[in-house]
């Protein structure tokens, strides 16, 4: 029954690439369109790569990984320091998507400080799927 349950939300992981479509969409098509890119734009922009990053952690890790996480597991020195800047990357873009939500009360910069929150709820799972990797690959 796990197994199973893993292959699913490793096939639902695939709606990783429509959603940074999308995002990418957002940020494209205003250009191409003639228009200005607006603050809405951008926050959907930023909703749909949080998504998208999301999306892209339910995959089986042990099956999976990209070049960050390669170079992670063959440079185990740069490990800690690695994870660190994620983690610190990750908390700055919470921290300033949250601080801008109750902060700002112009409507269209509050929609895209939560486009920030979002990102960083987003870069939460591919931080813990890179702890995830390490652990399966080295389980020192």
């Amino acid at each position: 029954m796990m197994k199973l349950v893993k292959q699913i939300l490793h096939l639902i992981s695939y709606l990783q690439y429509p959603a940074m479509l999308l995002a990418l969409y957002y940020l494209i098509w205003p250009l191409l369109s003639g228009t200005e890119l607006e603050w809405t734009d951008l926050n959907s922009a930023l909703v749909f790569v949080g998504l998208g990053i999301s999306l892209a952690t339910l995959q089986d890790a042990s099956k999976s990984g990209n070049k960050l996480f390669a170079y992670i597991r063959e440079h185990p020195g740069d490990r800690k320091r690695i994870i660190f800047i994620m983690a610190a990357i990750t908390l700055l873009i919470l921290v300033l998507g949250l601080i801008g939500f109750f902060s700002i009360g112009n409507e269209p910069l509050h929609e895209l400080y939560l486009g920030f929150f979002l990102l960083g709820v987003g870069l939460i799972g591919l931080l813990k799927s890179a702890l995830d990797v390490l652990e399966i690959k080295d389980p020192k």
